[in-house]
C-alpha cells in the first residue's frame, strides 16, 4: 500500500504541474497582443537561408516563392544551401535570382549547412531569416520583420501555419503547432518570458546568429539549444504572429514517428545538458531561462500527457478506497487540461476535419508512447523529414 501511495503522489505531483503550467500559459495566451509597430521607410538588409537536404520535390518552387516578397529586391538575398540535390534540381535553381551554395558532408545536419553559408558569405547583412525547405513566406513577411526589428527586437519568431490539411495526420500536426504557438509563444510573451523558437520562420540579428551558430554542432533540435544560447546572451525571443509562413505538415505515419522521435530525443538531451544551469538560473531569479531550459522540456509530449491522464483517471476510479488523495483531483485535472487545450486551438480549426482527425488520437497516442522507449541514439544521427506536398496559395 505504501508503494502504491508513493506512485500516486509522484503521478499527481507531475500532472498537477503539467495541468497548472498548461492552464496558466493558455490563459496568458489570450492576453497576447502583437505590438502595432510604426511603419518605417528604412529597410534593413536581410539574407534568407534555406537549407535543402534531398528536397528536390519542393525546393525549386520554394526558392521561386521566396523571391516574391513585397520588399525592395536590393534589400534581401535568398541563399539555397543544396545538400544531396539532384543535378536536374541544381540546374533549375541556377536559373533563379538566388545564391546557390552546394555542400557535401559525410554526416549532414542543418547546423553544418547554416555554418557553411555564414562562413562563406562575403556580403554583410543586418538580419538573417531561417526557413525550412518546404516553407512559404507570406508576401509581407520581411516587411513585418523589418518594422519589428526597427522597434528594437533582435530575434523574432514568426507564426508557422499549416500548408496542407489533406489528411487527418496533417490536421492534427497543424493543430499541435497552433497549440504550441498559443502556449509557448503567445503565453510566454504575455508573461514577459522568451518565446520558444521553431527552427524556421525566425529572424535573427545577423552577427549574433553567426557568432552563436559557430559554437554549435547540434544534430537534432538545434532550435532548443539556440534559444538557450540567446538567453545566455541576454536576448529574449519575441513572437510576432502577424509575420506568417506556411509549413508543410506530415501526412505519413512513418514520417510522423521519425519526426517525433527526433523531437522527443532532442528535448530530453538538452534538458539533461542544461538542467544544472537551469536550476542555478532559478536560484538567481532568472525565471525566463528556467522556463526555457527546464519547465518546458521536463514535460512529456502533449499527446502523451493527455492520454496518460485520461487512462489514469479511469484506472484510479477502481481504486478509490486505496487512494491517499481524493479521487476528485483526477477528473478535475483532466477537465482543466481539456479546457486549456481547447482555448489554445484557434477557432478556424474547429470544423469537420478536426472531428474526423480526433478519431486518430488513440492510435497516435500509442505510437507516441512506444517512441519513448526508442529514443536511444536518435539525437546522434540526422533524421530527415521528407517533403512532397504542394503548397496552397498565399496572399
Amino acid at each position: 500500500m505504501l508503494t502504491f501511495n508513493i506512485i500516486e503522489i509522484v503521478l499527481i505531483s507531475y500532472f498537477m504541474y503539467v495541468v497548472s503550467y498548461t492552464f496558466i500559459f493558455s490563459v496568458a495566451g489570450l492576453l497576447y497582443k502583437p505590438i502595432n509597430f510604426q511603419s518605417t521607410k528604412s529597410n534593413f538588409r536581410f539574407v534568407i537561408f534555406i537549407p535543402a537536404y534531398k528536397e528536390d520535390s519542393v525546393i525549386v518552387d520554394v526558392a521561386s516563392r521566396a523571391l516574391e516578397q513585397e520588399y525592395p529586391k536590393a534589400c534581401y538575398d535568398v541563399i539555397i544551401i543544396a545538400d544531396s540535390l539532384q543535378k536536374e534540381t541544381i540546374e533549375k535553381l541556377r536559373q533563379l535570382r538566388i545564391t546557390l551554395m552546394i555542400v557535401h558532408f559525410k554526416f549532414s545536419t542543418k547546423v553544418k549547412s547554416l555554418n557553411f553559408a555564414l562562413q562563406n558569405l562575403t556580403s554583410n547583412y543586418d538580419y538573417a531569416v531561417i526557413l525550412d525547405a518546404d516553407n512559404i513566406m507570406y508576401s509581407d513577411f520581411l516587411a513585418k520583420m523589418n518594422t519589428a526589428h526597427h522597434a528594437g527586437f533582435s530575434v523574432i519568431q514568426g507564426q508557422r501555419l499549416p500548408k496542407n490539411t489533406n489528411n487527418s495526420l496533417s490536421v492534427l500536426d497543424g493543430v499541435s503547432e497552433a497549440i504550441s504557438n498559443h502556449v509557448y509563444r503567445k503565453g510566454s510573451i504575455a508573461l514577459g518570458l522568451s518565446s520558444s523558437i521553431s527552427g524556421s520562420g525566425i529572424s535573427f540579428e545577423y552577427q549574433k546568429l553567426k557568432k552563436l551558430l559557430s559554437g554549435m554542432d547540434s544534430v537534432g533540435g538545434f532550435d532548443r539549444e539556440l534559444e538557450l544560447k540567446l538567453l545566455d546572451d541576454g536576448v529574449k525571443v519575441y513572437y510576432l504572429n502577424t509575420a506568417k509562413i506556411l509549413d508543410e505538415k506530415v501526412v505519413k505515419t512513418q514520417v510522423f514517428e521519425n519526426q517525433r522521435r527526433r523531437w522527443i530525443s532532442s528535448q530530453y538531451f538538452y534538458l539533461a545538458k542544461y538542467f544544472n544551469k537551469g536550476i542555478i538560473s532559478l536560484l538567481k531569479g532568472n525565471i525566463t531561462y528556467f522556463n526555457s531550459s527546464i519547465l518546458r522540456n521536463i514535460q512529456l509530449p502533449r499527446l502523451i500527457n493527455i492520454g496518460l491522464l485520461f487512462i489514469l483517471t479511469i484506472l484510479f476510479y477502481f481504486t478509490i478506497d486505496h487512494l491517499y488523495f481524493k479521487y476528485l483531483l483526477w477528473p478535475l485535472m483532466l477537465g482543466i487540461l481539456f479546457i486549456s487545450i481547447m482555448i489554445s486551438i484557434p477557432r478556424n480549426f474547429y470544423n469537420k476535419n478536426l472531428l474526423a482527425a480526433i478519431i486518430q488520437l488513440p492510435s497516435l497516442f500509442f505510437r507516441m508512447f512506444v517512441l519513448l522507449f526508442k529514443l536511444k541514439g536518435a539525437n546522434k544521427i540526422f533524421i530527415h523529414t521528407p517533403h512532397d506536398v504542394e503548397e496552397e496559395s498565399v496572399n
